[in-house]
């Protein structure tokens, strides 16, 4: 008996069948299905860029189902369909490795935590406009969504003395890197040469001081609010929420302080004068945020494309394996002064 024949699939003309509904009422999340077997997501994809991008300004997600993505080598594809240029992820935040070119895992955090929602990389000068997750593997257990929320329907929420105080002085960001605090340096920036990390500080506007014999500090002020470059809509846009020391455990937290103090801590957030942010501040703007999201459950072979401007994403707590892959494109440098 022969063995299974080579795979055959659907190139996706323009006749090629697929169904699309909004999740929500708000026109946010637009679920785009196959419908017919084997239809390959990147040459359904391509031609379809300036669509894409309407489809992300009016919903602010895209999630692909029943497309033929096997591989990390079929999820790069249908993403370069979109952005033939993928970015590198330099000023890391959470431990990722790269399994194919610019595509990582997801933040490797422990599988029992939430991940609150957010921007990605909205505590840098520069972030990714777009997003693109793969569900390589579902958990095998329970949880694991990739809940989203809208910024058309949060940052109206944030109460107008919050948002004052934040507009007024932006955000301080103040992060310690080290073998045995949070990432080491040489993991967040990707080298082993401190000249080089001296230089994309200065390049940023961050300012740094070396600590021991390998420990590093970094203190950058950022915005509270990004304008999306096509809509030209303004969003509630930064890590004061993730980065605050209230995220943390409050055993966790109070061991960190009396070790390092509150400039030693891993990471931590202040108003950009460099006041104290309450904690009820932050903890009420992670509350929205869950309030509001909007969950899809994995099933093998989705891609979600996120605009990072109108939607935050997290993740929810799971049990057993579970393997979703992420990449970045469309690379947003902020200018403003804040």
């Amino acid at each position: 008996m022969s063995g299974p024949g080579p795979r055959r699939r659907a190139t996706g003309t323009v006749t090629a069948p697929v169904t699309r509904r909004v999740l929500v009422d708000e026109e946010f999340v637009l679920l785009v299905e196959a419908a017919v077997p084997d239809l390959d997501l990147a040459a359904w994809l391509a031609g379809r860029h300036d669509e894409l991008l309407a489809d992300l300004d009016r919903h602010g997600a895209v999630f692909f189902r029943g497309f033929d993505v096997r591989t990390p080598d079929d999820f790069s594809l249908a993403a370069r369909a979109v952005s033939p240029d993928l970015l590198g992820y330099l000023e890391r935040a959470a431990p990722r490795h790269e399994v194919a070119d610019r595509v990582f895992t997801s933040t490797e955090f422990n599988a029992e935590q939430w991940i609150p929602l957010h921007h990605e990389m909205s505590y840098s000068h520069n972030w990714p406009t777009l997003l693109y997750f793969w569900c390589a593997q579902p958990a095998t257990g329970s949880g694991g969504a990739t809940p989203l929320a809208s910024e058309r329907v949060i940052t109206p929420l944030i109460p107008a003395d919050v948002r004052e105080r934040f507009l007024r002085a932006g955000v301080s960001y103040v992060r310690n890197y080290g073998p045995h605090l949070d990432l080491p340096w040489q993991e967040a920036f990707q080298t082993t040469d401190r000249a080089e990390v001296e230089a994309y500080c200065a390049a940023s506007a961050t300012e740094f001081t070396w600590l021991g014999g390998d420990g590093l500090r970094t203190r950058a002020r950022r915005q509270a609010v990004a304008t999306h470059p096509r809509t030209g809509e303004t969003v509630w846009f930064n890590h004061a929420h993730l980065f605050h020391v209230s995220n943390m455990p409050a055993e966790v937290s109070g061991a960190l302080l009396r070790e390092y103090g509150p400039d030693g801590l891993p990471r931590n957030a202040y108003y950009g004068d460099g006041e104290p942010i309450p904690d009820e501040v932050v903890t009420g703007i992670r509350a929205l945020y869950r309030q509001h999201a909007v969950s899809v459950p994995w099933q093998r072979g989705d891609v979600l494309v996120v605009d990072n401007f109108l939607a935050t994403h997290g993740r929810e707590p799971f049990s057993g394996d579970r393997q979703i892959l992420v990449a970045m494109s469309d690379l947003y440098v902020n200018r403003s002064v804040v």
